[in-house]
């Protein structure tokens, strides 16, 4: 050590120990890189010559194979500066500045603790004392280098990548279903499960539109999905496993299954609190994607489609939540876009049992729910979603297609004229780049300043040939082709296909909603005297229905008119017992879809306050047992006797058949004698005596 050195090293700092810290970077480097390592411990020498012993010489080796970006996760550089702190520090070792601290708040708070503390700090170069500026001056421009060191390494291996990258040579771990082939090309896996299992998920989100019925789908038929190994000893293995729903959507997202080469998907950022966040970006942001570069599983336009159902699927938990995905219950609407005509919130869909099927309601309560104030608009379903049904089968007829396939020719002679116009502007582009290139040519090169101006000139003239030729052949993929003979054909049967489909018992809820989808976009309802229905269709056409109101609970169980009309009319002749079986003959039931009872007719003559049979027969003139016993001079039970053996008439007004009888009129019947009966009468009955002798039997 030089003079100067052993100036700085006080009886202080020799009176406290000295800390040797020791870190590489990685375990590779700690087992490759051993001649570092042991440089760093070759520091101790350097302590000792110092004046301190080597019992009092610490070494903090814990963070081997820890990098010194951050001292978030070193552990031993903590103890280090706790140490320090603590004053129990004379002097700090280090082989360089980077092994102690390759970011600058970690150094430069280093060097503040050991001014504050008074401890040294020692490298191969020499030892510091950070109290003293000039040594501080040169710490802090040496952390500063080891920062920026850090910085053009890291530059340097990117840069690298980024440029392997865009030739589309990168090697980046593939995905399920792909491997590496022996010339470095990315192929289809060999194995042929394999193969059938991501096709299959393909598969069944195209038929499903939706990663969560794609997971049930692998579940209900027992179906496993391949997972390869990454670490640990069964390195490279595939595994099978039930599938998840988190994994349905990587696979989903990744645009590799359409053979497309991608880099630049996602950023890693550090947060405050040490922790590394991995942030999607936009697409429109990917620094490197080049379609075609190997085979896949699907198209770029499948692959499209597939973002887009999986962007509307979550619209459904979003802020917006202006659609949803379609689910299998019956409501027709569910997932539209359902506009209160009243507060013009979004409307959604709740479900109530009636006779064992669930029945929708569209109910608008987004203000009931946040500001707890009553719920704006309830509409029951049925009806609506029946008027819509009806709606669309009556949309797609045969002269409505025909329509549809005149204006798309239309549109086709439209959007051709368009494309001639655009490949009009790609030559005048070409033509003006050719002239810039002329007067390039013809320019002195001696001449820089013409020369460099034309040649910027050149540069931003072929520029825009590029973007002119780019915006074309977008606009003119994007252009739909036009229909042969058989296309046309598909489509107009559609006008005799779709109602089938429709009216299908066998058709599942969700198609039918797809279906809806596809024809309509936003139906608004509005609830006043009736129900109105504003329906946009595709395309900007719009339709408005007025529905009347259904009806409510009681009402739909209410007897119809007719019926209490019928009631009305029997009770004339006949009890309740009499009449609800000559209803029950006739094929008629209540309002509760039951057939009549004695109980139900009474129920309705109440409800519906008909005149009952008893008064209806009082008005006629009737009398009571007793009036009739009074007329006839008899006992009240003798007129119940002759009614049942026909002398007199009585006429029943309930089912106990308890009657009224006519009045005898002149001439009624008398006393008669002889009059046997086989059944013991009372002493105090007096026996009827009539003009002819009547024997009777009980």
């Amino acid at each position: 050590m030089t003079h100067e050195a052993h100036q700085k090293v006080k009886a202080s700092h020799l009176k406290r120990n000295a800390y040797l810290y020791v870190r590489q970077s990685t375990l590779r480097q700690v087992l490759e890189n051993t001649e570092s390592t042991q440089r760093q411990y070759a520091l101790r020498q350097h302590a000792a010559a110092l004046g301190w012993p080597l019992d009092r010489i610490i070494v903090i080796d814990t963070d081997l194979g820890q990098s010194g970006a951050s001292a978030a996760d070193r552990e031993g550089f903590q103890r280090l500066v706790t140490e320090v702190s603590l004053g129990r520090a004379g002097i700090v070792l280090g082989l360089e500045v980077s092994r102690l601290a390759r970011n600058s708040m970690d150094w430069h708070r280093l060097l503040e603790i050991c001014a504050l503390a008074d401890t040294l700090i020692l490298d191969e170069d020499g030892v510091y004392d950070p109290a003293h500026f000039n040594d501080r001056l040169l710490l802090g421009l040496k952390g500063t280098m080891s920062e920026a060191e850090l910085h053009v390494l890291r530059a340097r291996l990117q840069g690298g990548i980024r440029n392997k990258a865009r030739r589309g040579e990168l090697f980046v771990r593939p995905p399920m279903g792909f491997v590496y082939g022996a010339d470095g090309k990315l192929i289809l896996d060999p194995d042929q499960q394999v193969q059938q299992s991501v096709r299959l998920l393909f598969e069944t989100f195209r038929r499903t539109g939706s990663a969560m019925a794609t997971v049930k789908h692998f579940g209900e038929q027992s179906l496993q999905f391949p997972r390869r190994v990454h670490t640990g000893p069964n390195k490279g293995d595939v595994v099978w496993a039930g599938l998840e729903h988190s994994r349905v959507l990587r696979i989903l997202h990744n645009p590799r299954y359409t053979g497309a080469f991608v880099y630049g998907r996602t950023h890693t950022r550090k947060t405050v609190e040490g922790d590394w966040v991995i942030e999607d970006v936009p697409r429109e942001e990917w620094e490197v994607l080049i379609r075609g570069a190997h085979t896949g599983y699907i198209d770029w336009e499948e692959y499209e489609q597939n973002q887009r159902h999986l962007r509307d699927n979550c619209q459904a938990y979003g802020e917006d939540r202006r659609q949803s995905p379609p689910r299998e219950g019956p409501a027709l609407l569910q997932g539209l876009l359902m506009i209160c005509g009243r507060c013009g919130k979004r409307m959604t869909v709740r479900y109530h049992s009636r006779r064992g099927q669930l029945v929708p309601d569209y109910v608008c309560q987004r203000e009931g729910i946040e500001h707890g104030e009553p719920i704006c608009q309830h509409l029951p379903g049925a009806a609506i979603d029946e008027s819509i049904g009806n709606i669309l089968v009556e949309a797609v007829t045969p002269i409505t297609l025909e329509v549809a396939l005149a204006v798309q020719q239309e549109l086709q002679s439209r959007l051709d004229e368009a494309d001639r116009l655009r490949q009009q502007q790609v030559e005048r582009a070409r033509y003006e780049a050719e002239l810039a290139r002329r007067r390039y040519l013809r320019v002195d090169p001696d001449n820089r300043l013409v020369a460099d101006s034309l040649e910027a000139d050149w540069n931003g003239k072929l520029k825009l040939l590029a973007e002119a030729q780019q915006v074309c052949e977008q606009q003119r993929a994007q252009d739909r082709k036009l229909l042969d003979e058989e296309q046309h054909a598909a489509i107009l049967s559609l006008a005799t296909d779709f109602p089938q489909i429709w009216r299908a018992p066998g058709t599942p809820d969700r198609e039918r909603k797809r279906m809806v989808r596809l024809l309509l976009e936003d139906v608004t309802l509005i609830r006043g005297d009736h129900l109105t229905l504003h329906i946009r269709f595709k395309g900007g056409a719009h339709r408005t229905l007025q529905l009347p109101l259904p009806q409510r609970s009681w009402e739909q169980r209410q007897t119809s008119s007719e019926v209490v009309a019928a009631i009305d009319r029997l009770l004339d002749d006949y009890t309740y017992p009499e009449v609800a079986a000559v209803l029950n003959s006739q094929g008629l039931q209540s309002g509760e879809g039951l057939p009549f009872t004695a109980r139900i007719v009474a129920r309705i003559q109440r409800s519906y306050q008909l005149t009952p049979r008893y008064d209806r027969l009082r008005k006629a003139g009737m009398l009571t047992v007793e009036e009739m016993a009074q007329v006839l001079g008899i006992h009240p039970q003798r007129v119940k006797i002759w009614n049942r053996h026909g002398l007199i008439r009585g006429h029943a007004y309930n089912g106990k058949n308890d009657c009224l009888y006519e009045h005898p009129g002149a001439n009624p019947p008398r006393k008669a004698q002889g009059v046997k009966f086989s059944k013991r009468v009372p002493a105090n009955v007096v026996v009827p005596q009539c003009a002819k002798e009547v024997q009777c039997e009980a």
